[in-house]
């Protein structure tokens, strides 16, 4: 062999060992840099369901103990998805809850642990939490510590309270006078144990504000004291306009601290204490704007929106003669616009049923700022009606499925009239509206006790039943043009919110039905009053149902032009009832711990028949507008 061979071969396997040493040691780094692996079960049974709604401790003691929590990352989708929309099944009928599957985490071992975490993250990777249950203004006053002590480890802090001026605040706006201690208590605690708080310095600064119409400053500057910001609280008036300017009260304070702030180097806080909806919600988004602007988060400690309903009733006792009234306070809904029926078969809705939702104004305003709302027991002395102050809490898994849509209101209503289904369940949700179609509104009391006073009102009221049977067919027709598009319904609300509807309106008839029956009975037999001292009549629902005899159906027949026999009719209206019943034992089984379930409940315990009773009205209340002047709340 060559000299010049040996020296090829030679070329040859000295490149192949460069080579294969570069492999070698591309192999062994590739191993160094991957990280170890951390495998976590998603369903483990020892995980608590904080991850879906997270209640809060009953605990109002003065807290020794540091428990600081983050939020999630900030999106910009708030409420609900943009995505294409997909079928839904219950949480608990899931296959991943039914068979736990492993998730792995992939990630370095060096990572910050979740102590870490929960200190070290600043509020700008927190995001707004939508509704955090509390047992009262004790354990909201310890969880808001914590948020305030989580933004005073980067710098020091103004929190500026906004008190809700209305009457019906005076109870609340005293317990949490009392109970303000809590905060500036514990912060002391903390910063005799955490390094980052500054101990010598004011880190805190608080300022107490009320509205109404407009804001009125209660502390002439900003103070630490608790004993100042308790008389403060105490100096809250009432505002006799009945406006509850909230949005414009946010941005008042983002004009006139944001600049102290600034100057004193202080991340500016606003906290807002209210029972009900802005009356300025139109200036939702011009709140929202500013807020981010200012990076300000916004907290509020409010109720919860009554379900589907704008509106909630209030005892208030008149000072005149001692008299109980109902007023109308703004409560709700928990959605952009109302998603359930405004009515109840004869009138516009007189429930308080709670929706397991903050007012969507609120709800908005602190999501999208990265606050908290902060939802309040429902126990409320005065709230009236169906429904109100209901210990009933709703199951938090099933709850997390029907999230209200927080988006913008024109992006809500793009949405909503995008599709098809969604769309004529809200034109008859305007349909059946009685606070637009005011003819919808029967008097259920207050009937005459005299003959003829009493057949006058009655004539006016069966042609406005009239009107409501006709038009519950109606939408009955609509709903059913729709059924083909209700399993497709990506969105298990609206699908709630369409076997709801259906069910009522199948009953609305046929109780309709029973109350021109039971008024055309007694304004022909009109018995005397149970009690002489009775005054007035009224009608009630009751369990047993009316059946004309065909001398009275032959009087219901021309006034509500039916075609069919007696048979004919009746049978119609029986399966109307049959078929309602079927439906909310559907909405109780398909939506199980949930508004709608308990507003199937609340509707089979009324049963479907009518009855006239006789009462007593006191007179005096013929006075009101006069030498009773109702507060405007």
């Amino acid at each position: 062999m060559s000299k010049g061979s040996f020296s090829s071969i030679g070329v040859s396997v000295g490149v192949h060992i460069v080579l294969l040493g570069a492999l070698a040691m591309i192999q062994m780094n590739l191993l160094d840099d991957q990280p170890d692996v951390i495998v976590e079960t998603v369903f483990d049974d020892e995980r608590q369901q904080e991850e879906f709604t997270k209640e809060l401790e009953t605990e109002t003691e003065i807290s020794e103990t540091k428990n600081i929590q983050t939020g999630g990352v900030v999106s910009t989708q708030v409420g609900g998805s943009g995505a294409p929309a997909v079928q839904q099944t219950k949480i608990d009928q899931s296959e991943t809850l039914q068979d736990p599957q492993i998730k792995v985490n992939i990630g370095s071992i060096d990572l910050p642990g979740e102590d870490s975490l929960s200190n070290d993250l600043g509020v700008g990777a927190v995001t707004g939490a939508t509704g955090e249950m509390v047992e009262g203004y004790g354990a909201a006053l310890s969880r808001l510590t914590q948020e305030l002590i989580r933004l005073m480890r980067q710098q020091k802090v103004l929190v500026v309270w906004l008190f809700d001026e209305s009457e019906s605040m005076k109870d609340d706006q005293k317990e949490l006078a009392q109970k303000f201690h809590k905060v500036y208590e514990e912060l002391g605690i903390q910063q005799k144990t955490d390094k980052e708080l500054k101990k010598s310095q004011e880190v805190l600064w608080t300022s107490i504000l009320g509205f109404g119409s407009k804001v009125n400053t209660l502390t002439p500057k900003p103070t630490a004291k608790v004993n100042e910001i308790r008389a403060a609280i105490d100096k809250i008036a009432v505002d006799e306009t009945g406006e509850e300017n909230m949005c414009q009260s946010i941005s008042w304070v983002l004009d006139n601290f944001g600049t102290l702030a600034n100057r004193s180097k202080r991340r500016l806080v606003i906290v807002v204490v209210s029972d009900e909806s802005p009356s300025d919600d139109t200036k939702v988004e011009d709140a929202i704007t500013k807020s981010q602007r200012f990076n300000a988060p916004v907290y509020i400690l409010g109720r919860e929106a009554i379900f589907g309903y704008p509106y909630a009733r209030y005892r208030w006792v008149d000072p005149e003669f001692g008299l109980t009234h109902w007023v109308w306070i703004d409560r709700g809904p928990e959605t952009a616009f109302p998603e359930c029926l405004q009515y109840d078969g004869l009138h516009a809705r007189h429930d308080s049923f709670p929706s397991g939702f903050g007012p969507y104004s609120q709800v908005r305003i602190v999501k999208e700022t990265g606050g908290i709302y902060f939802v309040l027991p429902g126990e409320e002395q005065n709230l009236t009606g169906a429904g109100a102050n209901d210990k009933r809490k709703f199951d938090s898994l099933a709850m997390k499925e029907y999230t209200p849509l927080l988006l913008p209101r024109r992006e809500y209503e793009a949405s909503r009239n995008a599709s098809k289904f969604r769309s004529k369940i809200w034109d008859i949700i305007v349909m059946l509206n009685p606070h637009i179609h005011k003819e919808l509104n029967i008097s259920h009391w207050h009937y005459p006790i005299e003959l003829e006073a009493f057949r006058a009102r009655g004539i006016q009221d069966v042609a406005k039943a009239v009107n409501a049977f006709t038009k519950l067919g109606q939408s009955l027709d609509m709903l059913e043009a729709i059924r083909p598009l209700r399993d497709k319904e990506s969105s298990q609300r609206w699908r709630a919110n369409y076997d709801l509807i259906v069910a009522q309106c199948l009953t609305y008839r046929v109780r309709l039905f029973q109350f021109m029956l039971a008024m055309d009975q007694h304004g022909r037999d009109f018995p005397k009053p149970s009690d002489p001292k009775h005054n007035r009549w009224h009608v009630s629902y009751r369990k047993e149902k009316m059946v004309p005899d065909d001398e009275q159906f032959r009087r219901m027949k021309g006034f509500f032009k039916i075609k069919e026999s007696r048979e004919e009719f009746l049978k119609t209206l029986q399966d109307a009832e049959d078929r309602s019943n079927q439906l909310y034992a559907f909405v109780e089984s398909e939506h199980p711990g949930t508004p709608w379930a308990r507003r199937v409940a609340y509707e089979r315990s009324l049963g479907y028949g009518m009855k006239f009773h006789s009462s007593f009205w006191d007179p005096r209340y013929a006075n009101l507008g006069k030498k009773i002047k109702v507060p405007k709340f």
